[in-house]
């Protein structure tokens, strides 16, 4: 009796179109495309056009840009942070990479600096920067270099 209805049943389908309904698999993904949209970081490093780095055969690109600390060094010899911030002492460096040392800390991101100096700059100038962040406890230093064609 039971094979009879399901007999039943299955040939009552033969006859009806059956279609499948989309609209919930179109919801789903744009709901994954926001939640990864939010979710990912984009990080964005400003380059100071006013610094003309060395050029390195060796040198490489990053691949991960997250937590570093940028500081441009001119030709002139002076010192800016982000943002067009000029870091006129040792000091004003210091709390520069400390302050957002302390902001990656709070996220679990290791600081990094990440020094352009200008080719024609003193490496004094460079070497009073990175002792600055060696004061702030960021130790991890990226200098910044044109790549040159092997």
């Amino acid at each position: 009796m039971a094979s009879e209805k399901l007999k039943a049943a299955i040939e009552s389908l033969d006859d009806e179109q059956l279609e499948m309904d989309m609209s919930s698999m179109i919801d789903l993904v744009f709901l994954l495309l926001i939640f990864f949209m939010v979710s990912s970081h984009l990080i964005i490093v400003e380059i100071d056009k006013r610094v003309n780095p060395p050029t390195a055969a060796n040198a490489q690109v990053a691949k991960n840009a997250t937590g570093r600390v940028v500081v441009n060094v001119l030709a002139d010899g002076t010192i800016w942070g982000q943002g067009m911030m000029k870091l006129p002492t040792s000091e004003a460096i210091t709390d520069y990479v400390d302050e957002i040392k302390n902001r990656n800390d709070d996220s679990g991101v290791t600081t990094r600096l990440h020094l352009r100096a200008d080719e024609e700059v003193d490496t004094r100038v460079i070497k009073r920067v990175v002792q600055a962040a060696g004061d702030a406890g960021v130790n991890d230093v990226i200098f910044g270099s044109y790549v040159v064609e092997k």
